[in-house]
């Protein structure tokens, strides 16, 4: 598996380069970001170890551009910022993994093993359909250029539905993701939030994005109603 290491520091890298390859991986090192979003997009890899403090562009930003290039490979942040805020903030702009520094190799490699395993598959920072946009990190909906206010739990639903986009999901398996089950187990209480959020997201514009099947559950559209 041919992996890119993006990292500034160029003992560490080499240091991450010869860890790797010793795991069996064939490793490529860029030594700043701009270098490394362009080595990221023309390389064809199958997955890029990323620093943050890089100097041209940091890492926050290649992510987040490879993200909106609808370019899916794999990334693992390892940086040396632990803050809980700054992890969280790696992984919303789309990034797959985040390791703190200092590290195992050990365990850098396993997880870049797990990572290569579940693939290049797309994992947008944002859902789409249609005019619909749904940020889950920022929870911010909007549709075409108009923000709609949502509750915790209308974006909850809102989220799960765009994430399995097209496709009907049964009330049950709502009110398993979207509620806690051992709390709420009267099955209307899905029908009373589809509501709630139909009025919000279709009805102001004319749309009709939730749709109900009859018997079945609720489809979001893929093309936003």
């Amino acid at each position: 598996m041919r992996v890119l290491v993006v990292e500034d520091e160029r003992r560490l890298a080499a240091a991450v380069k010869r860890g790797l390859e010793a795991s069996g991986f064939a490793v490529d090192v860029a030594c700043d970001g701009v270098t490394g979003l362009h080595m990221a997009r023309e390389g064809g890899y199958d997955g890029v170890v990323l620093d943050i403090m890089l100097p041209g562009l940091s890492g926050y930003k290649v992510c987040a551009q490879l993200r909106a290039e609808e370019n899916w490979v794999p990334v693992l942040i390892l940086s040396a910022k632990d803050g809980e805020y700054d992890q969280a903030d790696g992984l919303d702009l789309g990034a797959d993994d985040y390791l703190t520094k200092p590290f195992s190799y050990v365990v850098l490699a396993a997880r870049l093993r797990a990572l290569l395993r579940r693939g290049a598959k797309p994992r947008p920072a944002v859902l789409v359909a249609g005019d619909l946009h749904l940020d889950p990190a920022a929870r911010t909906v909007r549709r075409a250029d108009a923000d709609i206010e949502l509750t915790a739990r209308e974006c909850a639903l809102l989220e799960y539905l765009m994430r399995r986009v097209g496709q009907v999901v049964p009330k049950a398996e709502l009110l398993e993701h979207v509620w806690d089950p051992d709390s709420v187990t009267d099955m209307n209480v899905v029908e009373v939030y589809a509501g709630y959020l139909r009025r919000k997201i279709d009805v102001p514009f004319s749309k009709n994005a939730l749709q109900t099947v009859r018997g079945a559950g609720y489809r979001l559209a893929a093309d936003g109603g």
